[in-house]
C-alpha cells in the first residue's frame, strides 16, 4: 500500500495528465470548427456575390442574413483576426446590396421582398416610369427624383421621405410622411402622424388600399397602429393661412380612388 502522500501525488499527476488531454482535445475541436467555418463562410460569400451579380437581390439578401448568422454563431471559437475579416466581408456585401437597391432604372418592374426589407433603410432614386413593389417591413424609405413611377410599399416602421418627384403614384404606410419639392403626384397613405409637405404643388391624398399576402405580419413587426390613419391631415409648410385651405394639396374624390392594384 502506497503512503497517503504518494497517493495524493499520483492522483495529482493523473489529474494533470487528464487536463492536458482535455486541453489538446479542445484545441483539436477548435481548429476543426475554425476550418469548417472558413470553408462554409467562403462558400456562402461566393454564393451571395454570384446572386448580386445576377441581380437576384431578394435571394442574395436572404443568403447574406445566413452568412451573418454563421459568423455570429462562430465568434466563440474564432481568432480575433478571423472575426474581423468576416465582419469586413459581410459589411462589404451589405454595401454592395444597398448600392444595387438604389440603381437607376427606366420602365422596369422592380420588387423587393421581406428578406431584403426587414427593418432596413431603402432608397429609390432616379427612377423613370418604373413600377415598384416593396412587400415587407422596411425601417425607412426615401424616394428621390423619380418621374412617372408607381411605388407600392408595405408598412415602414418610421419615416418616408419623398423628394423631388413628379407624376408619381405612391402607396405608403408609415409613422411619418414628409414630402418636399414634389408635384402632380397622388398619395394613398396609412400614416399615424400628420403628413408634411413643403415646396409641393398638385399633390393629392387618399387612404391606403394596397394589400398582399403576409401584410398583417409585416404590420405587426412594424409597430404601426392599423386603426390610426391621418391620411387627410396634411400640414403645408408653405401655407400659413388658417382660414383658407392650402391650394397645393387636395383629397382624391372617392369615386376616383384606386382599389385594385395588381
Amino acid at each position: 500500500v502506497l503512503p497517503e502522500r504518494l497517493q495524493r501525488r499520483e492522483a495529482e499527476r493523473q489529474q494533470g495528465v487528464e487536463r492536458q488531454r482535455q486541453k489538446k482535445e479542445a484545441q483539436v475541436v477548435k481548429e476543426e470548427q475554425s476550418e469548417f467555418f472558413v470553408a462554409a463562410f467562403a462558400r456562402e460569400r461566393e454564393a451571395v456575390e454570384a446572386l448580386l451579380t445576377a441581380g437576384s437581390l431578394e435571394e442574395a439578401a436572404a443568403r447574406l442574413q445566413g452568412l451573418q448568422k454563421l459568423l455570429t454563431e462562430s465568434v466563440r471559437f474564432l481568432a480575433p483576426y478571423e472575426v474581423r475579416q468576416g465582419q469586413e466581408a459581410v459589411a462589404r456585401l451589405q454595401g454592395d446590396l444597398a448600392a444595387r437597391r438604389q440603381h437607376r432604372a427606366e420602365d422596369e418592374e422592380l420588387e423587393l421582398g421581406p428578406a431584403e426589407l426587414l427593418q432596413r433603410d431603402v432608397v429609390l432614386s432616379e427612377l423613370r416610369g418604373c413600377r415598384v413593389r416593396l412587400r415587407g417591413n422596411a425601417n425607412t424609405l426615401r424616394v428621390r427624383n423619380c418621374r412617372g413611377c408607381t411605388v407600392l410599399c408595405g408598412p415602414v416602421s418610421t419615416s418616408v421621405l419623398v423628394d423631388g418627384c413628379s407624376d408619381c403614384l405612391l402607396v405608403l404606410a408609415c409613422q411619418q410622411l414628409r414630402t418636399h419639392r414634389t408635384r402632380d403626384s397622388r398619395f394613398y397613405v396609412q400614416v399615424t402622424s400628420r403628413a408634411v409637405i413643403e415646396g409641393c404643388t398638385k399633390v393629392s391624398f387618399a387612404p391606403y388600399t394596397w394589400s398582399y399576402p403576409g401584410m398583417e405580419r409585416d404590420f405587426e413587426s412594424s409597430g404601426l397602429d392599423r386603426n390610426r390613419n391621418n391620411w387627410k391631415l396634411v400640414d403645408d409648410f408653405d401655407w400659413l393661412a388658417t382660414d383658407k385651405p392650402s391650394p397645393n394639396w387636395s383629397l382624391i374624390p372617392e369615386q376616383e380612388r384606386i382599389s385594385c392594384w395588381d
